[in-house]
């Protein structure tokens, strides 16, 4: 039993980062779930123990603090806790058109989305390449590979997610440490409540993925060392076209899917 290794999940109460820790849990690993909502951690903590051997350790911190990610990690260093798995799923988005959504939720959002994967990234990363081992799952999206209409902001910080797992992945490619990243479509979790995107044509008349299985592709990946993953097939067709489409085609082919219903 492998009780002594530990896995770091944000965002992990819930939708794919949850299911990503009851992957985790029964290969073993104990686990640091941190998320916004104590009762929400104790409920996910509770619920793991009492299915799988593990340790849960929960730590409450809102990943919208630029202070977080440090604070983190000194929590951990306190507990001698060292981090073999790290997953950076954490992430909201907003939706409307850029000239009427609000400039201080997009700019929490970048902070959330990207400046804390990079802070925790770099804490993690250091100690992993030190020791010469260690697994990390960066959670993009196909978002990041075509620009969006009505998710203008979301869009660019998935793509910067994607690339940067990338070229830090070449970067310590000569080590025993590897990066991948997962990029999942539409997928029944709280996201679309959050970023007040329910009227979108691809909530409405969407087919929305299982997060269990977004997961499993994902564990998947993250297990066998590969460099990215695309979840589902139907995702993986629109990535491969829109690589081959104009980029404005490719965006209106997005806005498409992204306009409200009742526009």
């Amino acid at each position: 039993m492998n009780t002594k290794n530990y896995a770091l999940v944000t965002g992990g109460t819930s939708g794919i980062g949850l299911e990503l820790a009851k992957l985790l849990a029964a290969d073993h690993y104990n686990l640091v779930i941190v998320a916004r909502n104590r009762q929400e951690l104790d409920n996910v903590s509770h619920e793991l123990t009492r299915q799988y051997p593990v340790e849960v350790t929960t730590i409450q911190k809102d990943l919208f603090n630029p202070q977080a990610p440090r604070e983190i990690i000194e929590a951990l260093n306190a507990k001698n806790m060292v981090i073999d798995v790290l997953i950076n799923n954490a992430g909201q988005g907003v939706y409307g058109k850029f000239l009427d959504t609000d400039l201080d939720r997009e700019l929490a959002i970048v902070q959330l989305n990207i400046n804390a994967c990079i802070a925790l990234t770099k804490y993690v990363l250091k100690d992993m390449v030190a020791r010469g081992s260690g697994k990390i799952l960066n959670v993009s999206s196909i978002a990041g590979k075509v620009p969006g209409p009505y998710q203008a902001v979301y869009h660019g910080t998935k793509a910067f997610i994607h690339f940067f797992s990338e070229a830090i992945r070449n970067e310590v490619r000569e080590t025993d440490v590897t990066i991948t990243s997962l990029l999942p479509g539409a997928t029944a979790t709280d996201f679309f409540n959050k970023a007040d995107m329910e009227a979108a044509k691809i909530v409405q008349e969407g087919d929305l993925a299982d997060p269990a299985v977004v997961a499993r592709d994902g564990y998947k990946a993250l297990m066998e060392g590969k460099d990215m993953v695309i979840s589902g097939f139907k995702n993986k067709v629109q990535v491969a076209m829109s690589n081959v489409m104009p980029d404005d085609k490719a965006t209106d082919m997005m806005r498409k899917q992204q306009e409200p219903v009742n526009k």
